[in-house]
């Protein structure tokens, strides 16, 4: 029988504790799962990959040590289509967090393209409801604005807590890049 692995991609730019929520649930689903890390050239990283890697690492680590007889997780990095990566990583399934419709609809357009040009299935996992307006966006902007992430303890883990706030002393960091961008509402 084969084995069914399937990848949950992103930036995690930071990765949150959404993320960790998706991936604790999608371990009782498959055989295994890779945390694909990929570059988005849409979006300007506040963390190297290297480093978004070594965070997921380790608390995915934490993660599988908790409950060390769901299925294992690796954490990967690559660059190009998710659905190449995928198929190289020998995934049966795309694993996508949903928080909202917005995200939703949005997916669900991803879903049919990559099942059209991939024949590569979907598998939405509805996030818990406490991560329901948690995005990996609204933390940088909330953090490049100088805003109080310690507050945020309850959706990112304490380690990109750590990291976030380093950056915000550290006047020479790819954080303060982020202001220009930051829309204040």
């Amino acid at each position: 029988m084969s084995e069914h692995v399937a990848i949950y991609a992103g930036s995690f730019d930071p990765i949150t504790s959404g993320h960790l929520d998706v991936i604790a649930r999608a371990r009782c689903m498959f055989d295994r799962i890779v945390v694909g890390i990929g570059h988005n050239p849409d979006k300007q990283a506040l963390f190297p990959s290297n480093e978004r890697v070594a965070m997921a690492e380790k608390l995915v680590k934490e993660l599988v040590d908790e409950n060390p007889t769901d299925a294992p997780v690796t954490v990967e990095q690559y660059s190009g289509l998710t659905v190449d990566f995928a198929r190289d990583s020998g995934c049966v399934a795309l694993i996508r967090g949903i928080r909202n419709v917005t995200d939703l609809a949005n997916e669900t357009q991803l879903a049919i393209t990559n099942r059209q040009v991939a024949d590569m299935e979907t598998v939405f996992i509805v996030t818990g409801e406490k991560f329901a307006f948690t995005s990996s966006s609204l933390i940088r902007q909330i953090a490049a604005l100088g805003g109080d992430v310690q507050r945020l303890h309850d959706t990112i883990p304490p380690l990109v807590i750590a990291r976030l706030k380093a950056l915000q002393d550290d006047p020479a960091s790819s954080l303060h890049a982020h202001v220009k961008d930051a829309h204040v509402d």
